[in-house]
This record gives structure tokens, C-alpha cells and sequence, in this order.
């Protein structure tokens, strides 16, 4: 059997280059992609990639560009794992159109374009789709609309192109973490935690029901959710968005 390829959305950030390490270590090919230029070189020092290719992906012409070039250096598709995403809060009445295209776009409109791109060649492979969307796509985190309604948006589609795909033995699901110990966290903290990131890292912690003890995700815990969605063995796993929030979702 030929070895198969993942394809990384946003595998230059710190969930992504998690997802890379962990199907490099299960002996995958890894096609990685981002935005960020130096931080793919980064990883490409670091892991041995199939396929690197630094774009942005809010168009659909290059999502189609993505998959041309990661198919001419590995032939194959076996599993694309949307993981590029951003962040941004703040009030409906005061949040800027800016950041809500950025949320829309990244979020939403990359992953629908690179799936698209995806479909015909995961057809030949019988391949798997992994949304990565979060908790606040199916409940509402106070001051966080525009974040909430684009993850809600990821988490229906992979729901819908489950249903669609599934008669061609596509499978594809969404992961929905919690908060994740990233570069994207410390991001978060640092632009909204009104000059207390460490703070603001704590209020968050607050909800979770662990009380003391609550931490946040470790991008290697998602990693090796999403490797085992990917594997034969998952394959009655379709249509589903698994939570992996330390019971942040499971109610109050």
C-alpha cells in the first residue's frame, strides 16, 4: 500500500505543527501549507515534509493552487486536516468589519475552498476530512460572536459534507478543543487581557470545571485525536464533532 499523505492547513501554528509531528511519527507523508513562510521553513527544519507551500488561502483559486502543487510532489491525498484558524472578540455594536471578514474568511471560507480542492482526490483515496473547530461553535462564549458563529459554521459543514461524501467513503468530522496552550492563546491574552494576559488566561481556566486543577489543552492531545480519526479502525466515525475541552461544553 502506498504511503499516505496528509495535507496541514495552518501547519506553521502550534496545533498544526503538532498534527505534522504526530503523522510523521506514524510513518504519513506530510504536505504542510500557512501563510507564514519562515515558520514552514521552521517546521520544514524539523520534520521531513513531502510538500510545503506557503499560501494564503482565502480564495478558492488557491486552494486549487494548494492541491495542484502538493499533488505534483506526492501523487496523493489521504487526509486534509483544516487547522489554520484565528481569533478575535469584542461586542457585536463596536466589532470592526475587518475583523469579522478575517474570522469569516480563515475560519470558514479557507476550509470550505481547501476541502472543495480536496473532494475529487480524497474520492480516489477514500480518504478523511478533520475540521478543527472549537467549543464556542456549538455554545456561546460570552464576547466572542463573530468567533462563535465562524466555528459554528466549520462544525455544520463538516456535518453536512459527511452526509454528502459519505456514499464515496469520505468520512469527515470536526474536532472542537477547548482553550490550547499555543502561540494563538498567548496571542489571545495578550491583545485582550487589557494589560493582565496572565489574568485573563486565569479567567478562562475558571470555567472549566476542574476547579484547581484545570489546565489548558496540550496541542499533542488534539494531534492524537485528530491521527486516530484518520485510521482504519475509526471508520465508523463520520458526521461527528468530538469535544476535547475538559468538559468546558458539557453544560454548568
Amino acid at each position: 500500500m502506498p504511503q499516505p499523505v496528509v495535507l496541514i492547513t495552518g501547519a506553521a501554528g502550534g496545533l498544526g505543527s503538532a498534527v505534522a509531528a504526530r503523522f510523521a511519527a506514524g510513518n504519513w507523508r506530510v504536505a504542510a501549507t500557512d501563510l507564514n513562510a519562515d515558520g514552514l521553513h521552521q517546521l520544514a527544519n524539523s520534520l521531513p515534509l513531502a510538500a510545503s507551500v506557503a499560501l494564503d488561502l482565502r480564495s478558492a483559486a488557491n486552494c486549487q493552487e494548494l492541491l495542484s502543487r502538493v499533488l505534483a510532489r506526492t501523487g496523493r491525498i489521504d487526509a486534509l486536516v483544516n487547522a489554520a484558524g484565528v481569533w478575535r472578540e469584542g461586542p457585536v455594536e463596536s466589532f470592526s468589519e475587518e475583523d469579522f471578514d478575517l474570522l469569516m474568511n480563515v475560519n470558514v471560507k479557507a476550509a470550505f475552498f481547501a476541502c472543495a480542492a480536496a473532494i475529487p482526490h480524497l474520492r480516489d483515496s477514500r480518504g478523511t476530512i478533520i475540521n478543527i473547530a472549537s467549543d464556542a461553535g456549538h455554545q456561546g462564549n460570552r464576547n466572542a460572536a463573530a468567533y462563535c458563529a465562524s466555528k459554528a459554521a466549520l462544525t455544520l459543514l463538516s456535518k453536512t459534507l459527511a452526509l454528502d461524501l459519505a456514499p464515496d467513503g469520505i468520512r469527515v468530522n470536526a474536532v472542537s478543543p477547548g482553550d490550547i496552550a499555543t502561540p494563538m492563546l498567548d496571542f489571545q491574552a495578550e491583545r485582550y487581557g487589557e494589560g493582565d494576559p496572565q489574568g485573563y488566561k486565569r479567567d478562562l481556566l475558571k470555567l472549566y470545571p476542574q476547579g484547581p486543577s484545570a489546565r489548558f489543552i496540550r496541542p499533542e492531545e488534539i494531534a492524537e485525536l485528530v491521527w486516530f480519526l484518520c485510521q482504519p479502525y475509526a471508520e465508523a466515525i463520520t458526521g461527528a464533532n468530538l469535544a476535547m475541552d475538559f468538559g468546558l461544553s458539557a453544560g454548568k
